[in-house]
This record gives structure tokens, C-alpha cells and sequence, in this order.
């Protein structure tokens, strides 16, 4: 499913709150170097001020690298990148205890896990082994090794890439892990204007490696806090709720949206409240991203055109589509 000029309809051009100034001062800042994907931008931001993380879901060369480093650049932190290869292991990831001669025991030294940014490039090359390294971060912005708990740096933003699962030396990626990603998108093809610029502007170098930082860490932090204050309605957070239950009943699903979908679905949503400067959540906000937070989720009853893992994200997609049909949307009455 690409993702057009989805979230761009109702953009503010001056926002008044601080939030929605920080989120839009993001935005701008990765726009400079990611051309034609609006939409696409902002389903990452509000990956970002919700407190999840993303998978970017494309053939090689679609640009899917350059947004997760645009948006890296863009927080004055701590930017690590993971290369994921077949022979990668869990202790690469996360660190590991070392032997320290002079204090006569083991030390632990943190791996590039320990960053405010992480970019896992290519995370289905990875094996089972090594992706399961990621679920104790990506969950509880932790690490356990050798029984000793270290927590992650705050806060903590981790974007994937994928190729598609029929390429050669890819491991499909578990439900487990889908599940610990609260966006999932697909960016399609540019228009070719678009593309004939994107060529030209980085014929000589990668224009993202002109980027400098527009929020720190602690900036971001407080916006995090902010965009969890953003009030939700009873009848708006039933909607999200009815959504996701509604998934499990589906015919061509075989398990459906869990519990932590639901509040990934409220979080982002919140989030794009932020971005287009309201100080509460819209049941649009909540349909517009069902099918980016929800899709990647699901696990269907596999159909014979269903190949890849782009086949499964945009089939998941249209069964949230056809979900959200049947759920009354919740209609304000003075």
C-alpha cells in the first residue's frame, strides 16, 4: 500500500503549540532531502512522537535508507546504524561482557543498540537468532545480557528496512516482531518529475549528509509526554478499540490485531493530532493510520497471490480497509 498525500490534507502552516511547532520543524527538516513523500513523512513522525518504531517495507533503491537516516540526523543524539547480515549475532546488537584484566572480572560494553536513533538496515537478512535481540529493546527500551538489565538511552526510536521476503538470503520476520512495530509502510514509486530530482540532487554526494539536528533529546522527550497528554474521547478510543477487536473476526484472517495494537493505534493517533496542531484525537486520525498500524499485523489465511512480504503488508492493509467498514464511526451529537 503506497502512501500518497494521505496524512497532508489538513496540514496547518503556522502551528501554535509547542508540540505541533517541534513535530513540524521535524517534518520540514527530513522534506529537505525526501522529495514527493509527504504522507509518507509524516506516518514516520508520528512513529517518532508516539514513543514506537517503523519498518520500511520496499524493493532496494526505493529510498527507504535515506528517510531513516533524514529522520536520524534530524535528532541532536546519539545515531547508530545496523548492518544486518546472516552472520550477525545477538551480542553485535546488544553489546556484550568483556573480560577486563586490571578489574579482574567481565565489563559489559554496550553495542549500537545504545543510541537515541537506530537504523536496522535490511532487518530480514538477519536470522531468527539475531531479530530476537531486538524484542526486549524495542518493547521495554532494554537489554538483558548475562541477567543484568541495562536500560536504553531516552528516548529511544528504532526504524527497519525490508526487501522483499523472495529475495535471495532474507528470513521472513516473526509475528513477535511485526507486532513490536507500531507503523508499517510501503513507499511506492515517485512521480517522475520527483524522481528526475532526486537523481539530480545527489549526483555528486547524498544530500541527507547535509542534514543538522532540529530537536535533541530532551526536547523530544517532553514532546513524547505531550503528544501522550493529547485528550482522546471515550467514543473515539471505543473506535479504535472496535477496529482492532473486529480484525480477529475477519474471515481471511487467521490471527487477528492485538492488544498492543490498539494502543500503538491511539498512540499514533494522538501523534498526528500533534502534527496537525489539534489538542485532540479525531476519528480520522484513528481511520487514516488503522491500515499502517494494523496491517503488518495481521495474519492471514495465505493466498496463492499473496508472495511477498510487500503482497502481505498490502493485502493486511485492504482487510483493515474492509474492517473499518463495518465499524460505526462515532458521530459528534450537541
Amino acid at each position: 500500500m503506497t502512501t500518497g498525500s494521505l496524512l497532508a490534507s489538513a496540514r496547518p502552516d503556522e502551528p501554535e503549540n509547542r508540540a505541533a511547532v517541534v513535530a513540524q520543524r521535524v517534518i520540514a527538516n527530513v522534506e529537505r532531502v525526501v522529495h514527493g513523500r509527504r504522507a509518507a513523512v509524516e506516518l514516520v513522525a508520528c512513529g517518532l512522537l508516539s514513543g514506537g518504531h517503523v519498518l520500511l517495507q520496499d524493493v532496494p533503491g526505493s529510498g527507504k535508507t535515506t528517510i531513516a537516516r533524514a529522520f536520524a540526523r534530524s535528532v541532536d543524539g546519539a545515531f547508530r546504524r545496523i548492518q544486518a547480515t546472516a552472520d550477525l549475532l545477538p551480542g553485535d546488537i546488544t553489546g556484550s561482557s568483556v573480560w577486563e584484566p586490571d578489574r579482574h572480572g567481565f565489563v559489559f560494553v554496550p553495542g549500537p543498540l545504545f543510541a537515541h536513533v537506530v537504523l536496522v538496515d535490511e532487518l530480514n537478512r538477519a536470522t531468527p537468532r539475531a531479530q530476537s535481540a531486538l524484542l526486549e529493546a524495542m518493547d521495554e527500551a532494554a537489554v538483558t545480557v548475562d541477567g543484568v538489565r541495562h536500560p536504553l538511552p531516552d528516548p529511544f526510536f528504532l526504524v527497519a528496512t525490508q526487501n522483499p521476503i523472495d529475495q535471495h538470503g532474507t528470513y521472513p520476520l516473526p509475528e513477535g516482531q511485526l507486532d513490536r512495530f507500531a507503523i508499517a509502510l510501503r513507499l511506492g514509486d515517485n512521480d517522475p518529475a520527483t524522481e528526475r530530482l532526486v537523481v539530480r540532487e545527489q549526483l555528486r554526494r547524498a544530500t541527507v549528509d547535509h542534514l543538522t539536528p532540529v530537536v535533541g533529546p530532551e526536547e523530544l522527550h517532553d514532546v513524547r509526554g505531550l503528544v501522550r497528554d493529547t485528550y482522546v474521547a471515550d467514543p473515539v478510543l471505543d473506535y479504535a478499540v472496535n477496529i482492532v477487536r473486529a480484525t480477529r473476526t475477519h474471515p481471511g484472517v487467521r490471527i487477528g490485531a492485538s492488544s498492543r495494537a490498539a494502543l500503538a493505534l491511539v498512540r499514533c493517533a494522538q501523534a498526528r493530532a500533534v502534527i496537525l496542531d489539534r489538542e485532540f484525537v479525531l476519528p480520522d486520525d484513528v481511520k487514516l493510520l488503522a491500515p499502517f498500524v494494523l496491517g503488518h499485523r495481521l495474519v492471514l489465511h495465505r493466498g496463492p497471490q499473496q508472495r511477498t512480504a510487500a503482497d502481505s503488508l498490502g493485502a493486511g492493509a485492504a482487510v483493515v480497509a474492509e474492517v473499518m467498514a463495518g465499524v460505526p464511526v462515532p458521530v459528534r451529537r450537541d
